[in-house]
């Protein structure tokens, strides 16, 4: 696999009982690049992230993350996973942004923040504590790093939540719908947030609705449909497709 290839997924395929949710899905997220996933509710863009974030486990296909195999093929075509250890390792080359944030609410933020790099990563506590303190001035979260989740706006608590994934130092990060739980007013200053890691050349993977966002910010775009990869492309080519389904898709959007 090229060294600039983060994430590479081949044939991915997942079923819940009898439905097919993933069919065969094909993905490669080179480093640097900010990829979006867009599409109808349903259409396997979260579930899609929880393989590869190990929330899921695959039937079929093949997942490698930073050169390492998360799962692959058997002869039956059925996936097999990595050893527990190298699970492990893989997952600290991922970091996931939910869309409910999920920060633990009995931790002041600085703490969620520093939880991970000291359990973890086996950091000092000091040393976890200053970087953490650093994420925090970039974040604009200084002055709330002793307040708990409850004490913040939602933009903060999900802002907050971006700078616990970025403590592990991921070598990519996986949104999924950032900004789904907020109202319009504090939507913007999470996507501010997601522009600036986009600029620092922060490897992302976006599932978003926000497509005045995803047309700005993405590299490639994504749009999927009932557990398949209907088309990919630049902003342009997508938003200016002529595959029908696509286009009725992103006509609901303009409406």
């Amino acid at each position: 696999m090229p060294s600039d290839i983060v994430l590479s997924v081949e044939n991915l395929a997942k079923q819940f009982g009898t439905l097919e949710v993933l069919k065969s899905i094909n993905l490669t997220v080179h480093r640097g690049e900010v990829v979006v996933i867009i599409g109808p509710s349903g259409s396997g863009k979260s579930t899609l992230l929880r393989l590869i974030n190990q929330l899921e486990q695959a039937n079929r296909g093949n997942i490698t993350v930073g050169g390492q195999v998360l799962c692959k093929n058997d002869p039956h075509g059925r996936s097999v996973y990595a050893a527990k250890a190298d699970l492990k390792t893989i997952q600290l080359k991922i970091g996931l942004v939910f869309q409910s944030f999920n920060l633990f609410p009995h931790f002041t933020i600085e703490r969620n923040i520093t939880e991970a790099p000291v359990h973890v990563l086996g950091q000092p506590i000091t040393e976890a504590k200053s970087k953490a303190a650093v994420l925090l001035e970039k974040l604009g979260l200084t002055e709330k790093a002793q307040n708990y989740p409850f004490q913040l706006s939602g933009g903060q608590q999900q802002r907050a939540a971006i700078a616990r994934a970025l403590a592990l130092e991921p070598q990519v990060l996986f949104f999924d719908e950032p900004t789904s739980a907020l109202d319009p007013e504090l939507t913007g200053e999470v996507l501010k947030v997601i522009r600036q890691l986009a600029a620092e050349h922060m490897t992302m993977v976006v599932v978003t609705h926000e497509m005045a966002f995803a047309r700005e910010l993405a590299d490639r775009i994504i749009f999927m449909d009932q557990g398949v990869i209907i088309e990919e492309g630049t902003p342009d080519q997508v938003f200016n497709s002529t595959h029908e389904r696509t286009r009725q898709f992103l006509r609901h959007y303009s409406e």
